[in-house]
């Protein structure tokens, strides 16, 4: 069993989370054998959120009982709200899963929360383009790690930028490596391109095109 702690915030980026949790909620592509996935949302406390499109959202858990730990992951959206002191202990809870070999996939907003924690000051890494990350981290010192990338693998830490929600899902699937290869190769390319070729494709590789 794995667990994907999915942080809810004020203001959070809808489209980021879209892709991501509609894959691994539905399970709809993975391999017949792969590891059970829970998916938990998480607050800084219990109280509902609403997101930039105005849905609102109600955390399962809150920031302190996330476990940390190697079957653990922890996605951090977007938002314009993270610089809210409240969200402290959500960054330092990345921190520590970060050094417990746990993931942590950030990805627009949230790379900045990162970056102002220090945690992105020796990892390479990526964000919303050149500059952002100075402009909105205090303190931020990984200039020398930034990566012109829509999303970024550096151990048991994924980044990405605001427009690379398709990429970032990738990415955090690999690192669950709950689907095959072909498949989510072919998931990318249909969602990236809209050519039916690959979403024929991808139904082939996991059976359902018989």
């Amino acid at each position: 069993m794995k667990t994907v702690y999915v942080y809810i915030l004020d203001t959070l980026a809808d489209w980021e989370l879209s892709y991501v949790l509609a894959e691994l909620n539905s399970r709809r592509f993975f391999r017949s054998n792969a590891s059970d996935i829970q998916l938990l949302r998480v607050g800084a406390t219990l109280e509902s959120v609403v997101s930039m499109g105005g849905t609102t959202m109600v955390p399962d858990v809150s920031i302190d009982e996330v476990v940390v730990g190697e079957s653990s992951l922890l996605l951090l959206p977007g938002a314009d709200t993270w610089s809210d002191s409240k969200h402290a202990p959500a960054i330092a809870k990345a921190g520590e899963m970060l050094d417990a070999g746990g993931i942590v996939a950030a990805i627009c907003g949230a790379t900045a929360a990162l970056a102002s924690a220090g945690l992105l000051d020796n990892r390479p890494h990526t964000s919303n383009g050149a500059g952002f990350l100075e402009m909105f981290a205090p303190g931020y010192k990984g200039a020398a790690h930034y990566k012109e990338a829509a999303a970024v693998v550096d151990g048991n830490l994924i980044t990405a930028g605001a427009t690379g929600a398709i990429p970032w899902t990738r990415c955090v699937i690999e690192q669950l490596d709950v689907m095959d290869e072909g498949a989510l190769q072919s998931w990318q390319d249909y969602f990236t391109t809209g050519d039916a070729r690959h979403f024929f494709a991808l139904w082939e590789s996991v059976g359902a095109g018989a």
